[in-house]
């Protein structure tokens, strides 16, 4: 049935490279298509093709890889409205579940279970116009919020909305340089400069595989 199918560009088997769980062996289920236009995309090749798959069929290969943690991404992957349901089917089966999300979208619908990794758009990206504020309004300590920031302009810029919000209060918030805009060791000593209780990383499969698709 049509309404039990998503698009998917790939499903993978990698460490994570960022957030909470950096480092963990996770299997990733990339959507395919985006709203967004993010001048610094790294997965572009994800916003368009991909192949329909039966929501079941990607939880059983899933269960294949045996492995705790599974990421949901995209792309965006709440463009395509089953993918809640898939976030809760994966729950069922007892994995550890994040959702990698552009922060445009309503995430308020996500199962709780869920760990939601919401970007903040800055406006080195483009896309800064499409923050929907109210996301934020509903995220809690299971929850992480990530500032994706290619120069000082995008670190001013979000020092002012985690102190306007107070979001270091509610979750876990992370800082990330721009692959080739930031240099990582600028960005660490700002917030040590700064005593900033935000979390620094950088994407640790890009310095193990690079940009190569599927890791």
């Amino acid at each position: 049935m049509v309404e039990d199918r998503l698009r998917i560009t790939e499903i993978f088997h990698s460490l994570q490279g960022e957030a909470r769980s950096v480092g963990w062996p996770t299997v990733f289920v990339r959507l395919t298509g985006c709203p967004l236009r993010c001048v610094w995309c790294d997965t572009e090749y994800s916003f368009h093709g991909g192949e329909w798959r039966e929501t079941s069929s990607i939880v059983e290969e899933v269960k294949k890889y045996k492995t705790r943690h599974v990421c949901v991404t995209g792309g965006e992957p709440l463009a395509q409205r089953r993918c809640l349901d898939l976030l809760s089917r994966l729950c069922d089966e007892g994995f550890d579940v994040s959702l990698e999300t552009s922060g445009a979208l309503d995430v308020s619908a996500v199962d709780a279970r869920v760990s939601r990794v919401v970007d903040v758009k800055a406006p080195g990206s483009g896309e800064s116009a499409r923050n929907l504020w109210s996301n934020l309004d509903v995220l809690g300590a299971h929850d992480q919020i990530k500032f994706v920031l290619a120069d000082r302009a995008d670190y001013d810029w979000a020092l002012d909305v985690l102190d306007r919000r107070d979001l270091t209060s509610r979750c876990d918030v992370l800082f990330s340089p721009v692959a080739g805009k930031l240099a990582p060791r600028d960005l660490a000593d700002w917030i040590i400069a700064d005593g900033r209780q935000v979390r620094m990383q950088v994407q640790l499969h890009k310095l193990l595989w690079g940009n190569e698709p599927g890791r």
